[in-house]
């Protein structure tokens, strides 16, 4: 069954009688994932025997899911770039992606993305899943991205994500100084009708909510840390500008280019639920090189 991935789990007494398909149900198998297994290569075992989902259990039984083999998508080029990466099991990765990097290739940046290089770094490790990442960053923001190695994986934390178990902090530089050091901003968000790119808050918008705390005060601009409660395009960057504090180096929404050439917006913090552990973890992206050149030269107010 070479390199498909694989869940495998002992019924206890409590599935005593239980179809599997029940079983596979609250371990969050899908009907979607089991069809797929029908359908395109998977396989279900009990005690190393081919079954299907109407077999009863006993307590004692070992299930095995087997996943249909995963391809790269096609179009997707696998580069050999050198990845930060800061957590890696057979189920998922943390990388801290630098500043510069897009996250998924596109029209205007079809190569040297962080996809691209995962496909690649896949290649070496001998994983032959396509590329699912479950938070993105803009190209210009630095941090942490969590990547799950398997479309499954991918969906079960999805799933904590929607659920608001997945939180991340970010740390920005926002310009001026905050008459309200701490606080929420619930405005709704929405393509500029003149833009493809650029996003505004307009009352037809998508619902978006982000906390702000002032961390500290320096000569032009305050250090902020930020949390997302919903995850819109270019959520911090709009709330901000809208706030009148545009990121230094943000002139896509009305920031100063003099100090920094990217928009000052880091992801420092991720902290999720192991999908198959159940263990809270946390991991960290130390303030980039350009970021902390700036705090060096800055003065508190």
């Amino acid at each position: 069954m070479g390199n498909q991935f694989k869940l495998a789990w002992a019924a206890e007494p409590e599935d005593q009688g239980k179809m599997l398909r029940e079983f596979l149900s609250s371990r969050e198998i899908s009907k979607a994932a089991l069809t797929d297994i029908k359908f395109k290569g998977g396989r279900l075992l009990v005690n190393g025997s081919p079954v299907t989902v109407r077999r009863i259990l006993e307590a004692g039984d070992q299930v095995e899911v087997y996943f249909p083999p995963e391809e790269a998508s096609p179009g997707l080029k696998g580069e050999h770039i050198p990845l930060s990466i800061l957590y890696e099991d057979e189920y998922l990765l943390v990388i801290d992606k630098p500043a510069g990097m897009s996250t998924i290739p596109s029209r205007e940046h079809p190569t040297g993305s962080l996809a691209n290089g995962l496909v690649g770094y896949y290649r070496d490790i001998g994983n032959e899943a396509t590329c699912h990442i479950v938070t993105r960053l803009d190209r210009d923001t630095s941090g942490v991205v969590l990547v799950a190695k398997h479309r499954h994986v991918h969906h079960l934390m999805s799933k904590q994500q929607k659920a608001g178990h997945l939180k991340r902090i970010y740390e920005a530089f926002a310009e001026g100084i905050f008459t309200e050091k701490k606080g929420v901003i619930e405005e709704p968000i929405g393509r500029k009708a003149t833009s493809i790119i650029e996003r505004e808050v307009r009352p037809d918008g998508q619902y978006a909510c982000t906390y702000y705390q002032v961390v500290a005060e320096l000569k032009g601009f305050s250090y902020v840390e930020l949390r997302l409660k919903t995850g819109r395009t270019h959520q911090i960057r709009v709330h901000m500008s809208y706030l009148n504090h545009p990121l230094l180096g943000d002139d896509l929404y009305g920031g100063g280019i003099e100090q920094l050439k990217r928009q000052a917006l880091h992801c420092k913090n991720i902290r999720f639920i192991h999908p198959f552990s159940q263990k809270e973890m946390t991991f960290t992206a130390p303030l980039p090189a350009d970021m902390n050149s700036i705090l060096d030269q800055s003065k508190p107010v």
